[in-house]
């Protein structure tokens, strides 16, 4: 079978959460803040492959989405990002929006790529709120 249309549901990854944490120590009754910051979400990018016949991978599977950021640890330990997924299409694919049928991209050659969707920021730590005045 040769599939040259499909329809596919594609998804971002979102953004780590912060984490909420103060430093904790014997002699230091209010060590102060220490969450780190959540980690970015995956984007989703397309790109143009001449070595791709057709659309059979996707026919077969219908949903595609980048990883999820980490969250944020306490002793100011950031989360990791979220894994991007690069998806490789045939040359002359017109990626087109199923709600309002507006082409997103055309891939018109090959090792062309687009920025599909843009993953989530990840959420801020107590750590960001601190200032010398504000320990």
């Amino acid at each position: 079978m040769f599939y040259d249309e499909v329809k596919v549901k594609f998804k971002a990854g979102k953004g780590g959460d912060g984490c909420f944490s103060f430093r904790r120590a014997k002699y230091e009754p209010k060590g102060g803040p220490d969450g780190g910051d959540g980690g970015r979400g995956g984007n989703v990018y397309i790109v143009g492959d001449t070595n791709v016949a057709d659309l059979t991978d996707f026919y077969f599977k219908p949903g595609w989405q980048a990883k999820n950021g980490e969250p944020g640890r306490g002793s100011d330990q950031h989360g990791a990002n979220g894994a991007h997924i690069i998806l490789k299409l045939p040359v002359g694919t017109v990626v087109v929006d199923r709600e309002t049928d507006e082409p997103l991209a055309e891939v018109l050659e090959h090792g062309q790529k687009f920025l599909l969707l843009e993953g989530g920021d990840g959420g801020k730590g107590n750590t960001v709120f601190k200032s010398s005045t504000n320990q």
